[in-house]
């Protein structure tokens, strides 16, 4: 098959025993057992970071699968899996990019796990943390979980470097990977079911498996007339398949059990060549894996800063339709809201679209003539405000986004994604501390 070794990298608290059933997939399928190589690390232990891991990673690379320093391969990432290579690629980028071919992900955690925050507990210790007793007993790996986490400012930060800043990670030249993710749509059965979410295969959330995410910038200190508010940061990268979503499968039965006609995907994705299009891949591989009917789900991850960049950690959010005399309000956006432990700035908002989107065509929002955003914003304190500035330079922290809508490249609602928004606020003494200032300073001169 391929000429390039496989290196497997397993997810949080497992082992490489757990990719034991798709080596012997894949050299079922004619692949060299000799140049696939198993990566294995810890997870359990508190004072481990993901970026730690990434960079054992790179030894093992040499030390355990004997590839040379400038060696190319492919990678194949089970859940945290993916976000121990992405920090790997980031770190000394261009020398690393060279090297990976192709990068499948199995129910990769993208954007964390709705259960990372549950595995901090004492609960998610006794159940998921170190058996062996010694100094590291019960611990559940705090620092890799605390990147997991929903909206964490690990995957915040990743997300810019390797998505939305000024080099390409992922695309159809030599110099970069290709990108193709698989995700269940089964939850757990038995007493695992209680933790499952809908919208995830039991772990992992549909939306935050892809890397083909956005950034929208909604600044409300811009005075509309004057500036645009709404600003877009697409990502650079073109070599990114949609996630696949795999009918009857969750995120263990993915590695344990895994369907022909998936290991089969895998492998013509592991072959990709730029003589081919990604969009045709995506088409076929779809109609072969994936459920007829679907609900639509999407992720949006939101920071609230200020204009100096400071972050706000107390905010809340509301997205409505305004009509005439009234508006009427989206519940499903703030539904299912996540608030970050680590940094209160930032949000994890996971919507379902059903009620949104007309099913028939996606690209056509269902009686939502307009599209409003109003945040409200406290600082603590009674002398400071966050505040926004309205078209008539009134302060004002709502805004009209319904221009994200329709426009087609920056459309707000867009199933089995990850949407970022940084939302930027003035912060201001209040008009009147501000006027007792003022004559406090005229008196003392």
């Amino acid at each position: 098959m391929g000429s390039n070794p496989i290196v497997l990298i397993h997810g949080y608290s497992a082992s490489g025993e757990s990719f034991k059933v798709w080596e012997k997939k894949l050299e079922a399928r004619g692949y060299d057992v000799s140049t696939i190589h198993v990566c294995s690390y810890v997870t359990l232990t508190n004072e481990v970071t993901i970026k730690d891991i990434a960079e054992g990673f790179d030894r093992a690379l040499s030390i355990e699968g004997g590839l040379d320093p400038d060696q190319e391969f492919d990678a194949i990432v089970h859940s945290t899996g993916m976000l121990v290579i992405r920090a790997w690629l980031t770190a000394y980028s261009q020398k690393r990019r060279n090297r990976l071919k192709h990068l499948i992900g199995l129910a990769p955690a993208t954007f964390g796990s709705p259960l990372a925050h549950k595995g901090r507990s004492w609960l998610g210790a006794m159940f998921k943390g170190n058996k062996e007793f010694g100094p590291d007993f019960l611990e559940a790996g705090d620092l890799v979980l605390d990147g997991l986490e929903l909206g964490s400012k690990f995957t915040w930060d990743l997300a810019h470097k390797d998505l939305f800043g000024s080099e390409i990670f992922y695309g159809n030249k030599n110099d970069t990977p290709y990108v193709f993710t698989f995700c269940g749509t089964s939850p757990y059965s038995g007493l695992a079911k209680l933790v499952s979410d809908p919208g995830t295969d039991g772990t992992v959330r549909w939306a935050g498996c892809g890397l083909n995410s956005r950034k929208i910038l909604l600044d409300l200190t811009k005075q509309q007339e004057e500036e645009q508010r709404i600003d877009f940061d697409g990502s650079k990268n073109d070599g990114i398949a949609p996630t696949v979503l795999v009918e009857g499968l969750n995120h263990q039965t993915i590695m344990s059990n895994p369907r022909d006609e998936l290991v089969d995907a895998v492998c013509e994705a592991l072959q990709f060549t730029p003589e081919q299009k990604i969009q045709d891949w995506q088409i076929k591989t779809t109609e072969k894996l994936s459920p007829k009917t679907i609900d639509l789900w999407q992720q949006f991850v939101v920071r609230a800063v200020d204009e100096r960049e400071d972050p706000i950690p107390d905010y809340h959010i509301q997205v409505f339709t305004q009509g005439n005399d009234n508006f009427q309000a989206i519940d499903n956006f703030a539904a299912n809201v996540h608030t970050y432990s680590g940094d209160k700035s930032l949000r994890c908002f996971y919507v379902n679209l059903n009620r949104i989107l007309n099913p028939q065509n996606l690209q056509q929002p269902t009686n939502l003539p307009n599209l409003m955003m109003r945040v409200i914003a406290s600082s603590g304190s009674q002398l400071i405000d966050y505040l926004g500035v309205n078209n008539k330079g009134e302060w004002d922290a709502q805004m009209d986004i319904s221009y994200l809508l329709r426009e087609s490249k920056v459309r707000l609602f867009w199933p089995f994604t990850t949407t970022l928004i940084e939302l930027k606020l003035n912060r201001e003494p209040r008009k009147d501390v501000a006027k007792f200032l003022q004559r406090l300073q005229s008196m003392t001169q």
